[in-house]
């Protein structure tokens, strides 16, 4: 392997910055080795920050790991750059890769304001270890998962964890239809356009103010 970016930090995936250094140093502390290190950190990203999709997808702070773990907030590619970053931080070489994946099962609103149930660039993190690339999707947290019938996604860091193909009812959730590649950092411009080309009401600032956890619950879709 080349490095090609995948230890040095990003604009996005800000590997030295502080808060980024302290977050996983904290959630690495009682490791016992890289592998543990690493799946320590990716339990301590996907639950100790809330999925979000109602974030301002226009800033660029939304898609800055630093920014995420400092907000404890974030959708797909902002935690999928925390937990690139953090990795970088740990010595660890990481990416970030993209596709679009069709959601079966979300929330009324969140389909209202998509308007289709295409999601464009959703992200996961790529870590080298043990002589190759390994996937991994830190999105949903536990308690997210738990409260609309999907099991949390696990890694082991031998294994690809890409998506929920079927909650824990057999109904489909996610399914993968283009691949967009990897990347050392997070395209932002590639990916603000075509969120304004595509998504224009979601682009919008009137829905700041979702719950997601909660819309979800209330009925039976889930996201």
């Amino acid at each position: 392997m080349t490095d090609n970016g995948f230890l040095r930090p990003g604009t996005f995936v800000d590997s030295d910055s502080p808060t980024i250094v302290a977050f996983a140093r904290t959630a690495t502390s009682e490791a016992q080795d890289q592998t543990d290190a690493v799946l320590r950190l990716y339990k301590t990203v996907r639950d100790a920050i809330r999925y979000d999709p109602y974030v301002d997808c226009s800033l660029p702070t939304t898609f800055r790991a630093s920014a995420v773990v400092a907000a404890g907030r974030g959708f797909c590619v902002g935690k999928a750059s925390v937990f690139a970053a953090c990795a970088r931080a740990l010595g660890v070489p990481a990416r970030l890769g993209f596709a679009d994946v069709r959601n079966h099962l979300t929330s009324p609103r969140l389909r209202e304001l998509m308007q289709t149930d295409v999601f464009r660039w959703h992200a996961f993190t790529e870590l080298y270890l043990a002589g190759k690339w390994v996937k991994a999707t830190p999105a949903f947290n536990a308690s997210l998962c738990d409260r609309v019938g999907l099991p949390p996604l696990d890694f082991d860091g031998q294994t690809d964890s890409l998506f929920h193909a079927f909650d824990r009812a057999g109904r489909r959730h996610m399914e993968y239809v283009h691949d967009r590649g990897r990347f050392a950092d997070v395209p932002f411009d590639r990916i603000s356009a075509d969120f304004r080309e595509h998504y224009p009401r979601f682009m919008s600032a009137r829905h700041r103010d979702g719950d997601f956890a909660n819309e979800v619950t209330s009925g039976d879709d889930a996201g």
